[in-house]
């Protein structure tokens, strides 16, 4: 028996979903998804659910500032359904290593939690409503990385964490 077979009944055909705001446009980055979003069908389904982002003027105002993010907030949410589990990337979130992000993948799948939705705000951040909604906060470290970065990166170690729980050689 594989590793593969013996997790099938959690990780087979698992829906995940990135919510983010902004269209991603340079083309060598969507090549970079598509090809993640292609190595994960083993697993289930990654959507890429994009909210358009608030035009805002490059000098805002800390409440201007706010009003986009909760603007974005509402777009995020709407994108979010009650029984989703909810994992916000944020800066002052946890920094975790890729096995320790399996295995929680792996714990909140085991435990009732069979659609996770990760979920990156705008350039001016996540609004508290979002915050508040999220039932982990993940940090890739202090460095600002451009979202569209960013969702390459996060499909990658989303189809990594997939990858060890499965017992595949990927990872080393």
């Amino acid at each position: 028996m594989t590793s593969v077979s013996r997790n099938k009944g959690v990780f087979d055909k698992m829906p995940q979903k990135i919510v983010c705001v902004g269209k991603l446009k340079e083309k060598y980055l969507k090549s970079a998804i598509d090809e993640y979003q292609k190595r994960m069908q083993r697993f289930g389904k990654l959507n890429i659910v994009e909210v358009p982002d608030e035009k805002a003027p490059q000098n805002m105002s800390d409440k201007e500032i706010e009003q986009v993010k909760d603007k974005e907030g509402e777009k995020i949410l709407s994108k979010i359904n009650d029984q989703d589990f909810v994992i916000t990337l944020e800066i002052l979130g946890k920094e975790i290593s890729s096995e320790k992000l399996a295995q929680n993948i792996k714990d909140w799948t085991t435990y009732g939690h069979s659609s996770l939705v990760f979920v990156i705000g705008g350039s001016n951040g996540l609004s508290e409503a979002v915050m508040k909604r999220s039932n982990y906060a993940l940090s890739f470290g202090k460095m600002t990385l451009p979202h569209q970065l960013m969702r390459v990166v996060l499909c990658e170690q989303v189809y990594r964490a997939f990858m060890i729980n499965s017992g595949s050689a990927y990872h080393k």
